[in-house]
This record gives C-alpha cells, structure tokens and sequence, in this order.
C-alpha cells in the first residue's frame, strides 16, 4: 500500500473496513497498534503504522442536522465534497472548503488542512464535537466546552479513531469566482492586505519564475463583497492584472477544463469554494508538497525573502499558493493564536525537488513558521513542539488517551517521546 503521491511506501499488515461501529470497537480494542487511514492524501508518513490500518468509509452513517443548533453530525470517513453537496441539497453550507474535494473529513481535521479568506478559519475551526473511539475501544464524544476539545480536534490521529465529526453550518450561499492574471509580486507584497481582504476567499498562484508573476483567484460571496469596479468588463484590470477572459488552471499552460467554474458566473458555495471540481482529483499524484503556516504579521517579509531562493525554487517547482486565514484556539493548528498566511509549494517528483527544504525551514521557521502536518518538512522533531505554546498539553492529552501507545508510529514517537514495547523502527 501506499499514499496518493505513491512516494510513501506503508508497513501496515492490512487494512480493515469495519461495516459498524460495534466492530470497528472491537478492532481497535483488540489491535496492539492501529491508525486510521483516510484518503492516504498525506505527502509523508504520519498517517503510517506497523500494525492493523483501519478506515472508516464503511460505517455510513447519515448526515444528522440540528438546524436550531446550526451544526450537522457528518461521517468521519465521507469526503468534503459528498458531505457538501448532501448539506447543499437540505439548504445548508459549511463555511468554507479547501482546494479538493475528494479529501476525508476526518483526515482533513486530523492535519489541520484549511481553505482561505482573512475572515475565515481553518476547517478544523468549523468542529463543533468529535466522536473517537479510544484504544480500549470505548466511543466517547467531545464537545465544545469540554477541556480536552481544542486538543482533540487538529489531534494527528493520536488520540484514537474519529468516527462522526460534528459541523457549525450556516445557511447555503452563493459564489462568483474570478481570476486575474500578470499580478507582480511587487503589486502584491505592495498591497498585501488590500489583496486578500478583498473577497471572502482568495488565493495567489506563482512559480517563482523569473518575471515574479501570477494570478490571483478570487471568490466573492453574493450579497456580502462589493464587487470591484468593472470586474466583469473586458479589459478589466486590479493589483496591475488583467481579467483573465478564458477558463484559467493554477498551473500554467494548464486547460482548465476541471477547474471549477469562474469569470463571475453565480455557483452554489461548494462549486465555487474548492478550485476543482468536486467529481474530479486534480491530477495522477505526480507531486510531492510541503506548506508553511506563518503569521500574518511577518507574510510580507518572509514573501520578500524567499524571492532570493526564486531562481532554484522554479525549476523544481509545479505552483506555489498564497492563503490567508483567520486564528483559531485549537492546540496543533497552523492558526493557533494568529491570523495566518499559508506558503504553499507543490514539487515535481524528481528527486532533487526536495533539496531547497533546509532553507526554507529555516526562513520560515525563524518565524514561527508552522509545516502542515500532512505534508513534506524538514524540521527535526524536536523544533516543532517550540512553534505551538500548547503543544505540552496535547502531549500529555494524547499520553493520558493512549498511555500504551496504541496509536503510535514512528512520526508521533519523534514528537511526542518513543513508546519502545510499540515502536514501528525495524
């Protein structure tokens, strides 16, 4: 077996899909060591795990919604976009999405994975209740208010199997989508703020080449961003760009054919929010990625310094996306206690793609720059725990949860202390 990217390779013995939360129990209570797995859409091996991997697709549980409460019980393995489209059809949206929707919730939350806007937070924000199996195989649910839950939400699969996540949803809404190409770096690092402040989500496509171009996506909510001055007129312009008048991809000279749909026209919140479209993976995994939460307050500068390594990014480089998102209070979030910028670099898969990862950790994270926990890093073990002030209370929270290490792989012993009677080391 192994990831999307099929560049990790997993020690697992087998994989299991219990049909019911009974079995899925007894499972976990009898497996010496045990992951959840979701979509395998991690770029390294944190989902990983030398005994028994599990995956929860099979249990099908409904949607359960409490519009009086404003949230929904949704299937821990159903995918972002199933889970849309099914919210969609009651009236009913989350409030935002990321970029693919073929990704699992629960895998989703785990890694701290996000959409964009300045007035928006990470998914794992929208979390209201967990409800996770424990290692003794005793369901237990979570909820807001409760002092374990900002650990338990963004939790690296540590504290046991998530099987039903509980949504904040709000009331379903509307979407126009617009690109514009030949922005500078210049314009945007000029004007940062304006930029991203000026719909309720935005993105900034580069590849670091040598003219420091590129577009910027933006996504308008109906009824809530002004439009721009002639934002749908031929010829428009903003930041320096131009209206891009023909279907765009992130990637260039890309048809954008999958992409979901843009130059303004009106789409439900979850054909808009991710930038392809729901019934489509967005490429055959020939990627490899890394991305860097940072706060906002350094964003410009550290965007500034990076364009030193542009010439050796570029070759090696399909894209890199520039988002922002709002701070949260979850203890492993990328957002903890700030508002964010993520720095997003999908590699080519060759094998000298990965050779500028010192470097970069060691600009961004001089600046409390944060790696998602899914993706590609350098950073040792033992400089990540510094980056999140809460960090000491998850490691006790996931040892109390799990003291015989049930949940363990190699990845959370080097973060949180090796258990040797489980470890995955040969």
């Amino acid at each position: 077996m192994r990831n999307w990217s099929g560049h990790v390779e997993f020690k697992s013995t087998r994989v299991e899909v219990p049909a019911t939360l009974g079995e899925l129990q007894l499972l976990v209570a009898s497996s010496p060591l045990i992951r959840a797995l979701g979509t395998a859409h991690s770029f390294n091996a944190i989902a990983d795990t030398a005994g028994v991997h599990v995956s929860v697709a099979g249990l099908g549980s409904p949607i359960e919604i409490d519009s009086e409460a404003c949230v929904a019980w949704v299937p821990a393995g159903m995918r972002y976009g199933e889970a849309a489209r099914l919210l969609d059809a009651q009236g009913w949206a989350v409030p935002n999405m990321a970029s693919l929707g073929h990704i699992s919730i629960a895998g989703t939350i785990a890694t701290g994975t996000h959409g964009s806007g300045d007035r928006n937070q990470t998914l794992s924000a929208s979390v209201a209740g967990i409800e996770t199996v424990t290692a003794s195989g005793e369901l237990i649910t979570i909820t807001e208010g409760d002092p374990d839950f900002e650990g338990s939400v963004v939790a690296l699969g540590a504290l046991g199997v998530t099987t039903r996540v509980l949504l904040r949803i709000e009331p379903r809404f509307e979407v126009r989508q617009f690109v514009f190409d030949g922005v500078t770096h210049a314009a945007l690092l000029d004007r940062f703020d304006e930029a991203f402040s000026s719909a309720y989500s935005v993105s900034f496509f580069t590849c670091w080449a040598p003219d420091l171009t590129g577009k910027i996506w933006m996504k308008r909510r109906e009824g809530v961003d002004a439009p721009l001055a002639g934002e749908q007129s031929a010829g428009a312009s903003w930041m320096g760009g131009q209206l891009a008048h023909g279907k765009r991809h992130p990637l260039p000279d890309h048809d954008g054919v999958h992409c979901t749909e843009q130059q303004g026209a009106l789409l439900p919140w979850h054909e808009a929010l991710p930038h392809f479209k729901l019934d489509f993976t967005p490429s055959s995994g020939d990627e490899l990625q890394t991305e860097y939460l940072v706060p906002r307050s350094e964003a410009v500068r550290l965007l500034g310094a990076l364009e030193s390594l542009a010439p050796r990014i570029h070759p090696h480089l399909h894209v890199s996306e520039i988002r922002t998102m709002r701070a949260d209070n979850l203890w492993l979030s990328g957002a903890h206690g700030r508002d964010t910028v993520g720095i997003h670099f999908t590699w080519k898969k060759v094998p000298d793609a990965l050779e500028l990862l010192p470097e970069i950790d060691a600009l961004l994270g001089a600046a409390g720059g944060r790696p998602h926990w899914g993706k590609l890093y350098s950073a040792s073990p033992e400089s990540l725990p510094r980056r999140y002030p809460r960090f000491g209370d998850f490691a006790a929270l996931a040892n109390r949860m799990d003291p015989g290490g049930k949940f363990r792989n190699d990845n959370l012993d080097a973060l949180l202390g090796a258990r040797e009677e489980h470890s995955d080391r040969p």
